[in-house]
């Protein structure tokens, strides 16, 4: 799929940015390898003790902004470069119907969205081994996982955190298709990221139209995944939302976002 060579290089910029948080963050804690880190608790504090513990508290890190910055650009790039190109209606007179169009798009975004998280834990994994090394996964407060334990449950959060990634890439997707330029699409989607953390932080749990509001959006359980690798009961995860409220909501923006962006492509002039 191709895109503005400006959509692109921001794109480019943006992964670059994410790959280097991780590196970074390795390079700043060296000094407290195989320590607990600044007397913090839950990942962050255990993020000096090995290559793994590294990755998941990066990806805790870029989790809430930077992470859904990139992705965002990402989709928003893939849904509107034919258009930012001009050659929207030539792609309809091959012929390609919009419906092939939206699914070539849609996989496309699939892909880049699982990219950005590879190359976000990847980092992790490398700049953490050649700073930390390879040892048990360990949690502040429990046992040490085994390798095996590790491996299944450092999947199973990067699996959730990619579908809660997949869920902001909709939005962006939708608006690319929606809005004249990409870069609006950008603007509009880190937008809606930062106005949902706030009615996010800002909502309690006795109720009230903040919460109600709070608990249908889609960033209220980015950061559920942590449950996975921490103690159980430990204040750092014991008021996260639920894993599975967080994959419900998550399924649910992204059917209503492609559901958007297959209206909105349906009705537009191919000239536009």
């Amino acid at each position: 799929m191709n895109c503005e060579p400006r959509s692109c290089g921001c794109a480019l910029i943006a992964l670059g940015c994410l790959v280097a948080v991780p590196i970074a963050a390795g390079l700043a804690t060296a000094s407290s390898a195989g320590h607990r880190y600044n007397n913090q608790d839950g990942l962050f504090g255990a993020s000096t003790y090995s290559a793994l513990n590294h990755a998941m508290a990066s990806l805790q890190f870029t989790g809430p902004l930077l992470l859904p910055v990139v992705v965002a650009v990402l989709a928003a790039a893939v849904a509107s470069a034919d258009r930012d190109w001009g050659i929207l209606r030539y792609l309809y007179v091959a012929p390609v119907t919009r419906g092939h169009l939206l699914a070539g798009k849609l996989g496309a975004v699939v892909v880049a969205v699982a990219v950005a998280v590879a190359c976000d834990l990847l980092a992790g994994v490398l700049i953490g081994l050649a700073v930390f090394g390879w040892h048990p996964f360990h949690i502040i407060g429990a046992p040490d996982l085994s390798t095996g334990a590790t491996i299944g449950r450092v999947l199973a959060a990067a699996g959730y955190l990619t579908l809660c990634m997949l869920s902001i890439a909709a939005i962006a997707f939708m608006l690319g298709l929606l809005l004249p330029r990409g870069a609006e699409a950008v603007a509009a989607a880190i937008g809606f990221v930062v106005v949902a953390s706030i009615l996010n932080g800002q909502a309690t749990g006795r109720g009230g139209v903040l919460h109600a509001i709070a608990i249908a959006l889609p960033v209220r359980y980015w950061q559920s995944w942590p449950r996975l690798l921490e103690r159980a009961g430990s204040p750092d995860v014991a008021s996260l939302p639920g894993l599975g409220t967080g994959i419900a909501v998550q399924i649910a923006t992204i059917g209503v976002s492609i559901a958007l962006a297959a209206l909105v492509l349906h009705r537009r002039d191919p000239a536009a």
